[in-house]
């Protein structure tokens, strides 16, 4: 083991930000561009290379005619590509056998498609009418005989993908994929390769050791058959950061340097002294700056042990709006330590994944570019900058367009730079069987190399990525598509504009709220200093005898607010959005402090009432405006809607700001006064925000706080004779008791809008990518601390899949971290009060002896009030009988009918969320209709719904409905009136009588 690395570097951002336009980008980009290409030759260099992979195709089964015969916006091809990602992976039979009739029974394969696809064809004439045969309901007389004929199916598809794995995974094992490439160089002499062990990033420590073990056993394998020379010409080895450390990211860098970094250095070290590469493949776009941090530690290191080593390096994907300052950045590192990288660039994967991330986070703009062929500029861009650095870089261009090949063996033999084309195995292989007839091109094959079962994620992306219809190798398989076409110059900004920016998400008229990531390094200093000032102050209690006054002061209030302009409640509401979001820090400070939220919950949350400020002001001017209604002729009929009087308001300590904010601004915009009685732990939040109301328009007569118990202040608000309505969100028992009481009170009915939690479930099916249940199980159940009324609480996994998703989520928890919620790099913070505590130690202590403990996170902190997220496994679904609020997960077993599931998890009783795990689309759908559930989350976590996007709020006991931040919602506080009028009659009606006459 090396000794330890010096410390982290500072936060200071090492590159500008990624949230810059692409138009201003690529003003910077294309002169310099457009000067130093010729495009014309570009073409005429790579129209042969077309034609010919046209005239003389790869086999049967490359991707080319894969994409050809099915494209991925196909059904077939959709289909393919759902049963490539999952089938491999699912142990039992009755689960492969719904999945595969669920897939090809959707598809209509064309009965005339050749090889594979024949095959496939087949397939799907079988399938079609299996969900029906095979599922549940299928089990007659002849079953036996049906069931014999399903599994056939299974097993030919299965085949049939392992098949189209072979195109992307040269071997199971480094020998395997050596002897394959060995066996390549035959037929292409001087082909080199970089091995890459396939598989999902590490989610426990587990992984992330058997990750390093396969690097190290792949390292020693090259260089037991490696001769003395230069790296650049030898074979050598692709590694990812975040599969040797689960926690590879920004927010927790100081584990990085302490444990990460040591795992690397011994592959570093090993890679030096054979002589060997070894790249470090990209991340996505928030781990960059860190990524680079551990490129300059170590090649610190490097510099002091090896000088002379030039085979280290990492891959930069070009779709980053920052990846120009990423070369310039790498080649700056390697000039201060004297050493000379070997960098690969990539267009990039998931683009997607980033498209969608910055959506959800809100933040300012992309940090990828939206279009294509900006892209393409900006590979272009950053090859010229390699080529420029090449006493400090060997460039290595990783492309399957035949234009970018053509244009960067240009600008390379303009500036004579030593550089490598990469292709990846299965792909590209017509194009590079062309360039590779110039025996001055040097071409390296990037290998994946992995079990069936570790290549299903991996392949569907390549599918994705290629299958779409701008992808060049789609586009290279239709003769349709003329070379001048294909090969057209990207140098010209799109007129198109692309994506929306995030802000610009839910349209013009309702702005998305602006979000912060602390990942960025340039964004944490003004959270920092908000963090280090919050102090959340003192608030009054009320007295009972303070709810009378303040009742009547509203009811007086009441009128001219309701007769206020709908449109001027509207815009107040959206001023008040807007200083709220100004605010930002400063309210993230305050319920990191008081109500104990980790930073990236507290920005969610200011971004939530944000949302529910404009969205509310929205709906109102669309839905609460008065309408005409027809009638009989000489009539008018006018339905209005207004505010009832004054509304109570009650919200908890979970979201002191976010569902505080709905409450009040739902009752407010619909024309009602409102009593505002915030939980007693969080006081000082929703003081906050009372105070902003008022500053933004709202009258000190209109909205008032009352602060104080619930049995005294809560019950008196309620039993006050001017309440007209009653909005809680809260705990079950309470819910009733308010409903009680507003029943045994004289005078009009008192509604009542309630939202309570529940035993949140999630079911887990044999389909499922484990890694992404655990991910979406680790969110659901231990964010907030398990203090969220959508929180999972009960995790239902199909028995054939349970033992290795339970030994997952063991180590998942066991890498949380625990402590103070003001620290960025905590997971976990303290839950609300002692009580809360009290409570949840008293129900661990019960489970300790009825259940089976699967694991729990190591506490290391002495802060008061920490729970360590903790998990059992129990017998039944039965057995769990209470909400427990808190990062407390119970684990059950299923085998048999999913429907079954649902059905004990509707006995429970009552539920807020459900999350279901499948590939199974049509179990997807079936499950979700059959289950007594507010809100159903497949295939991600359960927690986090968007105002708008995803109203919220529970069935049954769970909820009195409709949802909050739904179309609906501000009905429920509004009175309907309507107002006809005869307007025929003074003398008749004039209009109809004109009408006759003429």
């Amino acid at each position: 083991m090396p000794p330890d690395f010096p410390p982290p570097p500072t936060f200071e951002p090492r590159l500008p930000t990624p949230f810059r336009r692409e138009a201003e980008l690529l003003s910077g980009l294309l002169p310099t561009l457009a000067r130093s290409l010729d495009w014309p030759r570009v073409i005429d260099t790579a129209s042969p290379w077309v034609q010919a992979v046209r005239d003389k195709p790869a086999p049967f089964w490359a991707m080319e005619s894969l994409l050809r015969e099915y494209p991925i916006s196909s059904a077939e091809g959709l289909a393919l590509m759902r049963l490539a990602e999952a089938l491999l992976r699912v142990p039992d039979t009755e689960t492969a056998i719904a999945l595969t009739a669920d897939q090809l029974g959707r598809a209509a394969f064309d009965s005339q498609a050749e090889g594979p696809h024949k095959m496939l064809a087949t397939l799907s004439a079988s399938a079609i009418g299996l969900s029906k045969k095979f599922l549940p309901d299928g089990h007659g007389e002849h079953g036996l005989i049906k069931r014999l004929g399903a599994q056939t199916v299974v097993a030919a598809t299965v085949r049939a993908i392992q098949l189209l794995g072979r195109q992307f995974v040269l071997g199971r094992s480094i020998r395997e994929a050596m002897n394959e490439a060995a066996q390549a160089r035959e037929h292409q002499p001087g082909l080199r390769f970089s091995y890459d062990m396939l598989g999902e990033g590490a989610r426990t420590e587990a992984d992330a050791r058997r990750y390093l073990a396969a690097y190290l056993n792949a390292l020693d394998a090259i260089a037991a058959q490696r001769a003395t020379g230069d790296p650049t010409t030898a074979d050598g080895i692709s590694i990812k950061l975040s599969a040797l450390f689960s926690r590879y990211e920004e927010l927790q860098r100081e584990r990085v340097f302490a444990e990460l970094l040591p795992r690397v250095w011994q592959l570093v070290e090993r890679a030096a002294r054979a002589n060997l590469n070894l790249t470090i493949d990209a991340e996505e776009s928030e781990r960059l700056e860190l990524s680079l941090d551990v490129l300059d530690s170590l090649a610190a290191r490097i510099a002091g042990t090896h000088p002379q080593w030039r085979g280290f390096g990492l891959a930069v994907q070009a779709y980053q709006t920052r990846a120009l300052d990423t070369v310039n950045e790498v080649a700056r590192i390697a000039r201060r330590h004297g050493l000379r990288f070997m960098v690969r660039l990539v267009k990039g994967a998931y683009w997607d994944g980033e498209v969608k991330r910055a959506q959800e986070l809100g933040l300012p703009g992309y940090p990828v570019f939206t279009h294509k062929h900006h892209t393409d500029i900006s590979y272009l861009a950053c090859a010229q900058a390699l080529l420029s650095h090449a006493d400090v870089v060997y460039p290595q261009f990783a492309t399957h367009n035949a234009g970018t090949i053509a244009a960067i063996l240009q600008m390379a033999r303009k500036a004579n730079a030593p550089f490598e084309m990469q292709r990846l195995h299965g792909m590209g292989e017509g194009i590079y069987r062309e360039v590779m007839k110039d025996p001055s091109v040097a071409v390296r094959v990037y290998a994946p190399v992995g079990e069936h079962r570790d290549l299903l994620a991996y392949l569907v992306r390549r599918l994705l990525e290629n299958g779409a219809n701008s992808s060049f190798v789609h586009q290279l398989a239709d003769d349709e598509v003329h070379p001048d076409e294909l090969l057209a110059s990207p140098l010209v900004p799109s007129a198109s504009p692309g994506l929306p920016l995030p802000a610009n998400l839910y349209g013009a008229q309702r702005p998305n709220s602006k979000g912060a990531d602390p990942t960025h390094r340039d964004e944490r200093a003004s959270f920092e200093a908000a963090l280090a000032s919050a102090r959340p102050q003192p608030i009054a209690l009320a007295n009972v005898a303070d709810i009378a006054p303040t009742m009547a002061r509203l009811q007086h209030g009441q009128h001219p607010w309701t007769r206020t302009p709908l449109s001027a409640r509207a815009n107040t509401l959206r001023r008040a959005a807007d200083m709220l979001e100004a605010r930002l820090p400063e309210f993230c400070g305050l319920l990191v402090r008081e109500a104990h939220k980790t930073l990236g919950d507290a920005i969610a949350e200011v971004r939530e009432a944000v949302d529910f400020c404009r969205y509310y002001a929205e709906q109102a001017e669309e839905r609460l405006a008065p309408q005409s209604l027809p009638g009989p002729t000489g009539e008018s009929n006018e339905l209005s809607l207004h505010g009832r009087g004054v509304f109570v308001c009650i919200s908890p300590w979970n979201f002191p700001l976010a569902i505080f904010t709905g409450q009040v601004v739902a009752a407010l915009v619909a024309g009602n006064c409102v009593a505002a009685k915030p939980a007693e732990q969080t006081p000082a939040v929703a003081q906050r925000m009372v105070a902003l109301l008022h500053d933004a328009g709202v009258p000190r007569d209109t909205l008032a706080l009352l602060h104080g118990p619930g049995e005294t202040i809560g019950a008196g608000l309620v039993a006050d004779e001017r309440t007209a309505g009653v909005c809680f969100t809260g705990s079950t028992a309470v819910a009733k008791a308010i409903n009680r009481a507003l029943a045994a009170k004289d005078g009009p009915i008192v509604p009542l809008i309630a939202e309570t939690g529940g035993i949140n479930a999630m079911v887990v099916d044999s389909t499922a990518l484990p890694e992404q249940v655990i991910d979406a199980v680790v969110q659901s159940a231990f964010r907030s601390a398990g203090q969220r009324c959508s929180a999972l609480r009960l995790l239902c996994v199909h028995e054939s899949v349970a033992d290795p998703v339970i030994e997952m989520l063991r180590g998942a928890m066991a890498e949380l971290t625990l402590g103070d919620p003001a620290r960025l790099e905590t997971d976990v913070g303290p839950v609300i009060d002692d009580e809360a505590f009290e409570t949840l130690q008293r129900h661990i202590a019960r489970l300790r002896r009825e259940a089976m403990l699967i694991g729990e996170t190591p506490l290391h902190s002495t802060l008061p009030r920490l729970v360590a997220p903790i998990a059992f496994e129990l017998p039944r679904i039965a057995d769990v009988k209470q909400e427990i609020f808190g990062p407390v997960l119970h684990v059950v077993r299923w085998r048999g009918a999913p429907e079954a599931v649902i059905a004990e998890v509707n006995a429970l009783g009552y539920g807020l969320t459900l999350g279901l795990q499948t590939r199974i689309d049509g179990r997807a759908h079936q499950l979700a209709d059959a289950a007594h559930i507010g809100n159903v989350y497949v295939n991600r976590n359960m927690i986090g719904a968007v105002v708008g996007v995803q109203p919220f709020g529970g069935e049954g006991l769970s909820g009195t409905g409709p949802k909050a931040g739904g179309p609906h919602y501000l009905y429920r506080f509004c009175a309907e009136r309507t107002l006809t009028i005869n307007t025929a009659a003074a003398g008749g009606n004039a209009a109809l009588l004109a009408g006759l006459r003429n």
